[in-house]
């Protein structure tokens, strides 16, 4: 299946060592096809996934994290988009973090995370996550060392909890060149429509995209573990990206063996008039 082949090739084996320069940005040879001629493919997915959603939500046993990070540009809102577009909204929850308010620094950094965890039956998405709360907070230098080296184990174990739970949790980098990343920025500059998206901070982050590197690697070394996974996605190709992340949600949903529930009463008995 080629579920279970994207599931492999983007996998990041817990203890493994991480280098993303030299992961694919483009494809991980599963496709060889244009985007032309997959289209179907994705079109047929995210049927299934919109499908396999049904039954999570009407089941009600089951919970899903999935987890998005990425460089500026690196297509989180897109992939959501592209995606989920097909979910029934009711089950479905996505969160965009940002830079804390002065009410979230006042609590610990997973407070403003753990309100936002799915329910049984929900899909949740974090776009951007906790994982912010080492990355930005470690190459900015918003803390020291002593603080944000603390928060490895925080989130292997509030995640581990979450799992324990009864929580499905998959974790995304999309992993996009600093060539890419040049040409989005340069789109977002010169179509007046997407001003907006650009932030001169962008390219202060851009400056340090090696710092930004060495501190994905690490996050993607220590904290994915059998339990909650990362997947690094080649990002440079917007469609083979979802793609990815179409396929390998989808076969973590098949493997739950979701079905419908079953009425304790027979619908032969009961009649509409």
């Amino acid at each position: 299946m080629l579920g279970d082949e994207f599931y492999r090739r983007c996998f990041v084996s817990s203890g493994s060592e991480v280098a993303l320069s030299e992961r694919s940005r483009e494809t991980t040879g599963i496709l060889n096809d244009p985007e032309s001629e997959t289209a179907p493919i994705f079109d047929e997915l995210r049927g299934k996934l919109a499908q396999l959603q049904k039954v999570l939500y009407a089941q009600g046993k089951h919970k899903i994290l999935i987890v998005i990070q990425a460089m500026d540009t690196g297509g989180k809102d897109g992939c959501v988009r592209k995606v989920f577009s097909r979910v029934d909204p009711q089950g479905i929850k996505v969160t965009s973090y940002k830079g804390p308010s002065e009410k979230e620094l006042a609590h610990d950094f997973l407070w403003r995370i753990h309100q936002n965890v799915p329910a049984k039956g929900e899909i949740a998405i974090f776009n951007r996550s906790h994982y912010e709360d080492i990355v930005a907070v470690r190459v900015k230098g918003l803390a020291p060392q002593e603080v944000w080296e603390k928060r490895y184990k925080h989130i292997i174990d509030f995640e581990q909890m979450l799992v324990d739970e009864g929580t499905t949790i998959l974790k995304f980098f999309l992993n996009i060149s600093k060539e890419e990343q040049r040409k989005r920025l340069q789109s977002r500059l010169d179509r007046p429509e997407k001003h907006w998206k650009f932030h001169p901070d962008d390219l202060a982050d851009r400056a340090r995209w090696e710092d930004f590197m060495e501190a994905y690697e690490d996050v993607l070394e220590r904290t994915s573990t059998p339990s909650a996974p990362w997947f690094v996605i080649p990002a440079d190709f917007k469609w083979y990206r979802n793609m990815c992340v179409s396929q390998i949600v989808t076969h973590a949903l098949e493997g739950l063996n979701l079905e419908f529930p079953k009425v304790q009463w027979d619908p032969s008995k009961v009649v509409v008039e």
